[in-house]
């Protein structure tokens, strides 16, 4: 039996984070899909590239690869997985995530590694969109001020200078943007498990999300 577990929900409720554990202890393959936005967010930024520079965007599109290797994201065989996680790579993931032009490719891509593999794939409209035949299909929320000060703790261990009002209208203007794009807003499946950790640790969350897969 496939085993394709979907976890979606808004920026920094703990997705990733989530996804890799239930993908190692499962042992299947891990898919972190906003990864890939970042990756292409980092790439513009890097390149001078706006999210209205049409022309020159397909044509970056065009000549992108993205991969991932244990768990690491490469980029035109660079490793960036140290790279992507800042607040301006996070504005601009998000900013190009509306575009048609970035979402059908990376789309695209995610939904062919969805087909046929037992894997975890966490992001953004994942359940709704990507993997909407997943067996597994979790919506994992927080309220913005946990999900602000769990992004705060992982960038200061990272020895980024930030500030947690910063972190928080990062937060706060994701969501904005995330449940008011035309393309694919960002919302819970019909038939996903919702679950809102806020006040739990990630050993709880864990617990309750392999009661559900072991259950079902």
């Amino acid at each position: 039996m496939l085993k394709r577990i979907a976890i979606d929900g808004p920026g920094g409720a703990g997705k990733s984070t989530l996804a890799k554990i239930l993908a190692r202890e499962y042992e299947i393959d891990y898919v972190d899909t906003g990864a890939m936005y970042r990756a292409v967010g980092y790439k513009m930024i890097r390149n001078g590239i706006g999210c209205g520079d049409e022309h020159k965007l397909i044509e970056m599109l065009n000549e992108t690869n993205i991969d991932f290797r244990n768990s690491h994201i490469y980029l035109d065989g660079e490793d960036v997985s140290g790279f992507i996680r800042t607040p301006e790579v996070s504005m601009m993931a998000s900013e190009c995530s509306k575009l048609a032009i970035v979402r059908n490719k990376l789309v695209a891509i995610q939904k062919e590694m969805g087909k046929s593999k037992s894997l975890v794939m966490d992001g953004r409209d994942i359940c709704t969109n990507v993997m909407p035949n997943a067996e597994f299909k979790f919506f994992i929320t927080a309220s913005a001020d946990e999900r602000a000060r769990r992004r705060y703790k992982e960038l200061i261990e990272k020895g980024e200078v930030v500030s947690f009002e910063n972190v928080l209208n990062d937060i706060n203007q994701r969501d904005y943007n995330d449940t008011h794009r035309k393309l694919n807003p960002l919302m819970a499946a019909d038939d996903a498990i919702v679950l809102d950790t806020t006040g739990m640790n990630i050993d709880e969350v864990i617990d309750c999300l392999k009661s559900y897969i072991s259950g079902k």
